[in-house]
């Protein structure tokens, strides 16, 4: 089954999941990421192919319709978050982890007129998609890892994205928190 058409395409961008894409290889080679996020350039490059293959994540490349250039790239997969429900009670709720998420930066720097790319992207193509297959998967709520730099937790504020009080997010990190995600911070809105 196929997320309705109209998720994955705007006037200005087209979302392709990276195996249908036939010249992804290219693509992604010229991706980069400032920022002091090598890791998400190296997961693109050397990891999203594999986790494709073992059905760990879906990856997602947007395209820029009119100069055909890869403008950005977000993998998402199913996972649970673990709440406090009452006292020292917590359940795991089902969700959808936003487990990459990064602008090219090769992109940025030749487009400097576009800002917000991020919030944008977020807006008309990951949101709905994740609200889309909360209907199917039924996932309450979308997660990330976010890096641990001050700008970058408030942006994701910006972007309806809540922290957990520091004692539930210590919770969070010592059970279910990926090796992959070490030092991030745990971010979470509902869906």
């Amino acid at each position: 089954m196929r997320v309705s058409e109209t998720i994955f395409e705007t006037s200005a961008y087209s979302v392709e999941h990276i195996l249908e894409t036939p010249n992804y290889k290219k693509l992604i080679s010229s991706f980069t990421v400032g920022n002091d996020a090598e890791g998400l350039e190296s997961y693109l490059k050397h990891a999203s192919i594999g986790d494709e293959k073992a059905n760990l994540a879906r990856t997602y490349l947007v395209i820029d319709k009119a100069s055909g250039e890869l403008a950005c790239y977000f993998s998402l997969r199913n996972g649970l978050i673990t709440v406090q429900i009452e006292d020292d009670d917590f359940d795991s709720l089902p969700a959808i982890e936003l487990s990459n998420f990064a602008i090219n930066d090769t992109y940025r720097q030749k487009h400097t007129e576009l800002q917000k790319l991020g919030v944008h992207i977020f807006d008309v193509f990951i949101l709905p998609i994740s609200r889309c297959m909360s209907q199917y998967v039924g996932a309450n709520s979308l997660y990330i890892y976010a890096l641990p730099n001050d700008r970058l937790i408030e942006h994701y504020g910006t972007m309806g994205f809540s922290l957990l009080p520091e004692d539930q997010e210590k919770f969070v990190q010592a059970h279910v928190k990926p090796k992959y995600d070490a030092g991030c911070r745990f971010m979470y809105q509902t869906l």
